[in-house]
């Protein structure tokens, strides 16, 4: 049984209940790509909505991250991840979440007590200092010299500036063949943090105090390939059993090895990019490469990946990528079903990005003898980021283009402004995610109502076979992304948009009522990504008119929202098209 197993086996036993990922492309987020913390799709239940399937929850969920792409191909860098967690919804609290962490590690997964060490909140002026979880720790083995109290940077959660909030404790593991010391030093990179417990007692207002909450609610999180790692006892997260079956067949494919170092770095780019790509584009939201959102990252991911295939010296119109593909699918298709339903999608989708990306090659070539000034022997660093940045040349391949004229480039230049913009990147990513979690305000609602009203008028006007594919709600506009294979005429979009409108005036009550998932199906109910849900599910009803699955913020009413107005209709994807609308 691998550690997935396990971990869900062991936290059903505690009564939780196993709920499915959530798909890679978070629902009705408009401030993050992708799911980036197990944490991110539960917001609206440890905000306190009632979560269908209880207050005990556990599951294993699909993440993305790529504000640190760049890093990928070192020893523990990572675009797509699993993340395992379990919740308390105002229900256990510290000791039971400490100490049923702590069991796991040492009872199931078998790990030393002396290779553990934790950090808990220290406090400040505002907060008292966190001696609870401190005893706990110590009352189940856990030497003093190996609890170290940290301050707010460390080991206090917020989202935001304001809302739920409380301490946490982490979890380390030593990690290194050295011999485990007895006292834990923060400082001391050989001490991995592999656990985090999350305990949201406090509620921050806007004027800076703390209430403390009447529903305190706990959130973990536990890194599959981190732990994994650890337990097998390598220091290099590519080395371990998730990995190693991609890297053998990357092997095979190329007759090079691993363990040469003049090609480890490649390897592991094409085998994290890879599966990335394999989780990204069979996502039942049906992303498909583009120069926007999930699709420009799906993009350059495949296109990183196939730089560093040239590397390898893999033939790129061979197969190689299909095989790849393949290999992955199987892996974890028997955790996410939606990787063999749609595995068709995926080979064409790496089929067709590898045709176009030779094309942007040969035009990236011809303005590479555009951009360099002949008279010159040098190439500017605004030359080789436009070049990296527009063009997708690595410095590497800018580099030996110049070493081939006899030129030099400015290398120191071109990392500097390649800092400053993986800084503003990041910048961007912490506060796409800091909002994301408070972005549920009244106009919010709204839209998000307007959504089932918006979903409910295309299917009437357009067909049955319509049905949505994502939307993004900012406090400006929605956007509802829906299938269909043609450009809407003015006529189907006035009928749509004065449809909308007729239901808005008409005061139409909006209810919702949980029941199991196999009713809410049997009536009608629409659900974009039904494989997300677990047993027991929450059904809206607008009027008679509209049944959707959905876990949203919701008016109690139509005629709050004002009047519908569609701004512009366009292709999103193929077999895809976007309407952008407002309230007024």
């Amino acid at each position: 049984m691998n550690i997935k197993d396990l971990y869900l086996k062991y936290f059903e036993e505690k009564g939780h209940v196993i709920i499915p990922s959530a798909p890679v492309i978070p629902e009705n987020d408009p401030t993050s790509l992708f799911n980036t913390a197990g944490m991110q799709p539960l917001v609206p239940y440890l905000k306190g909505q009632t979560h269908p399937a209880g207050t005990r929850l556990t599951d294993v969920q699909k993440c993305l991250r790529t504000n640190d792409l760049e890093e990928v191909g070192d020893l523990t860098h990572h675009t797509f991840f699993e993340m395992l967690g379990n919740w308390s919804l105002g229900d256990y609290f510290k000791k039971e979440s400490i100490t049923w962490s702590f069991q796991f590690l040492t009872q199931n997964l078998n790990i030393p007590v002396e290779r553990l060490a934790v950090t808990v909140f220290e406090g400040n002026e505002t907060i008292p200092r966190d001696t609870e979880s401190f005893e706990i720790w110590k009352s189940l083995g856990i030497k003093e010299e190996k609890i170290s109290y940290l301050g707010v940077e460390d080991n206090f959660w917020i989202a935001g500036e304001t809302g739920p909030c409380g301490p946490d404790t982490e979890i380390f593991y030593w990690r290194s063949e050295d011999a485990v010391p007895s006292k834990h030093d923060p400082e001391d990179d050989r001490w991995v943090e592999i656990w985090n417990n999350v305990f949201m007692q406090y509620d921050k207002k806007a004027d800076g105090t703390f209430l403390e909450l009447a529903k305190k609610n706990v959130d973990t999180g536990m890194g599959v390939e981190r732990i994994t790692a650890c337990l097998e006892g390598v220091t290099d997260n590519y080395a371990s059993s998730i990995w190693k079956p991609i890297i053998e067949k990357i092997e095979s494919l190329t007759g090079k090895s691993y363990l040469d170092t003049n090609y480890t770095k490649s390897m592991r780019i094409i085998a994290d990019h890879m599966r990335a790509i394999v989780i990204l584009s069979a996502d039942n939201a049906g992303i498909k490469p583009s120069n926007t959102d999930q699709g420009y990252i799906l993009r350059r991911l495949i296109r990183r990946m196939i730089r560093y295939a040239k590397k390898l010296e893999i033939v790129i119109d061979s197969t190689w990528d299909k095989e790849l593909a393949t290999l992955l699918i199987n892996q974890y298709a028997p955790y996410y079903k939606e990787l063999d339903q749609n595995k068709d999608v995926v080979f064409t989708v790496l089929k067709d990005e590898k045709q176009k990306f030779n094309r942007t090659l040969e035009k990236g070539l011809r303005e590479f003898d555009k951009l360099v000034d002949k008279e010159s022997n040098h190439i500017e660093a605004d030359i080789a980021f436009k070049l990296y940045d527009t063009y997708g040349f690595p410095i590497e391949l800018t580099s030996e283009l110049a070493t081939e004229k006899g030129m030099q480039v400015d290398i120191a230049g071109f990392h500097q402004k390649f800092k400053e913009h993986q800084e503003k990147s990041r910048a961007g990513a912490r506060g796409k995610f800091k909002g994301g979690l408070s972005g549920d305000g009244e106009i919010e609602t709204k839209y998000h109502t307007a959504t089932h009203l918006l979903n409910a008028a295309l299917r009437e006007v357009l067909g049955e076979d319509v049905h949505q594919k994502g939307s993004n709600i900012t406090p400006e506009r929605m956007r509802f992304d829906f299938s269909f294979d043609r450009k809407l005429t003015p006529e189907e979009k006035s009928s749509i948009e004065d449809l909308v409108n007729r239901w808005i005036t008409e005061s139409l009550p909006v209810t919702h009522k949980e029941m199991t998932k196999e009713e809410a199906l049997e009536t009608g109910a629409e659900a974009m990504f039904i494989d997300k849900y677990g047993d027991i599910v929450t059904v809206y009803f607008i009027g008679d008119i509209s049944k959707e699955l959905c876990g949203g913020p919701h008016v109690e009413n139509t005629n709050e929202l004002g009047t519908f107005k569609i701004k512009k209709e366009e292709a999103s994807s193929a077999g895809v098209r976007r309407i952008k609308a407002i309230l007024e």
